[in-house]
């Protein structure tokens, strides 16, 4: 069955940072992005879900492919996967306002106006991407992403791969992994991350009883997740506004060329940086992301 909705898009919307993050894999097994276009494969509520945008200058036309019988559940889940594919969770003009007058981040908040933090389509999405690709370089990370959709996602009657959901990567035996060019650090904590929130002790849900500070604690006591896999999912996965990606070497990378110093700063460093851009520092990972990127590979990290 198809759902369709159309969301409107804010004025300056820049559509090729979208397309951009989402075309990081060339194979494209779960995503295929065109000139105007995006379809992204996603397991939502254990239904292979297709997520089929068409844009224009004014708005995003969606239709989500599901293979199978929707709910009130699902429907909610795939407006939440639209705003996060679509970078709509963070509104970038209070960043850009509060850095105007700024001497680090001024400059290039006003060579790259309309930059938006776009999201992965979901939290777990989000936090097994960053577990995927931490301490390991970009084109490493995108295929063991890509052996990770196959090993563990489900094929849509459409074509593309849909990203997994927990319970289908929790069964997947360690080993499998590792004979994949997983590292067992890396096939474990992936496991038990999916354990947990397969088995409903971790909560990824924010509410009044489970707030984004709660979910950080929890995730920072798994063995094999630190603060930057935390931080970063928060970015990716909740759209968070405020936070520190101070342990990034892009993030220092960039800081070091903005600084123009012959050294990246050292993780304390950059942590005192982007403190003063509090409660902005997202958005500050943004733009310090972009600027290390040609202009149509923005958000690609």
């Amino acid at each position: 069955m198809k759902l369709e909705r159309t969301l409107p898009l804010p004025a300056g919307y820049r559509v090729r940072d979208v397309l951009a993050f989402h075309r990081r894999d060339e194979q494209g097994i779960a995503e295929h992005v065109g000139p105007d276009s995006l379809r992204k494969g996603v397991m939502l509520d254990g239904v292979p879900v297709v997520l089929a945008i068409r844009f224009t200058p004014a708005s995003a036309a969606c239709v989500a492919e599901i293979d199978g019988v929707s709910s009130p559940a699902l429907e909610r889940h795939i407006d939440d996967a639209l705003l996060s594919i679509l970078g709509l969770r963070i509104d970038p003009d209070p960043f850009c306002a509060f850095a105007a007058a700024d001497p680090l981040f001024g400059p290039l908040v006003r060579c790259q106006p309309g930059l938006r933090i776009v999201q992965s389509a979901t939290v777990f999405e989000a936090l097994t991407w960053a577990i995927i690709g931490q301490q390991i370089n970009l084109p490493f990370a995108i295929a063991l992403r890509r052996t990770f959709i196959l090993l563990a996602g489900r094929r849509h009657s459409g074509g593309l791969w849909c990203y997994p959901e927990a319970p289908d990567t929790a069964r997947i035996a360690i080993e499998e992994f590792t004979s994949r060019k997983f590292s067992r650090a890396k096939a474990e904590t992936l496991q038990r991350f999916s354990g947990l929130v397969a088995s409903g002790e971790l909560d990824l849900a924010t509410g009044a009883d489970n707030d984004i500070a709660q979910i950080s604690q929890r995730l920072l006591a798994i063995k094999g997740i630190g603060p930057w896999t935390v931080n970063y999912g928060l970015l990716r996965g909740y759209g968070h506004a405020d936070c520190s990606l101070h342990g990034d070497v892009a993030i220092r990378a960039a800081l070091q060329r903005l600084l123009g110093e012959e050294q990246k700063p050292d993780i304390l460093r950059t942590e005192r940086i982007l403190q003063q851009y509090q409660p902005h520092r997202t958005m500050a990972a943004a733009h310090l992301w972009a600027s290390l990127a040609p202009p149509a590979d923005a958000n690609t990290a």
